[in-house]
């Protein structure tokens, strides 16, 4: 019977693979999606937190990079807190985020070591590969130089 063993464990893995159509992630508008809906384009996860100064900061770089990079760049933001419900849409309405922030934190999932240093904004290529890790504030200029091939 190692045929159907094999089958079996092609059509596990597929189910796996496919997370039985659940979603990988919801954000705070309620959007929710997988992160492979994402390949082809550059994805940013920036974590923050609202006592967090120099998270503060850069917030409206990392607002304006995301609007001006839209058609190869998607931003989520991740409450370093894990601030749930009208407390999470206090803290990203009191530093102004417009990009989509994260219910739940994605590190488990998409397999790297949650960020002990704040902000950090973790790069992952279009092929879905962890591509760099910037700890400190960025800047736009910084966030295009960390996805411009050289």
């Amino acid at each position: 019977m190692p045929k159907l063993t094999n089958i079996l464990s092609i059509v596990f893995a597929i189910i796996v693979l496919t997370g039985c159509g659940q979603s990988d992630y919801q954000d705070h508008q309620g959007n929710s999606g997988n992160f492979s809906d994402h390949l082809g384009q550059w994805m940013l996860i920036n974590y923050w937190a609202v006592w967090c100064k120099p998270c503060i900061e850069e917030i409206p770089e990392l607002n304006h990079f995301a609007e001006k990079n839209s058609d190869k760049v998607v931003l989520f933001g991740v409450d370093y807190d894990g601030s749930q419900a009208e407390k999470l849409q206090e803290n990203i309405n009191k530093l102004g985020i417009s990009f989509p922030v994260l219910i739940n934190d994605p590190a488990t999932i998409l397999q790297y070591q949650r960020p002990d240093v704040l902000p950090t904004t973790l790069i992952f290529n279009p092929e879905g590969k962890l591509h760099r890790s910037l700890k400190g504030p960025q800047t736009e200029q910084t966030l295009m130089d960390a996805i411009t091939p050289i």
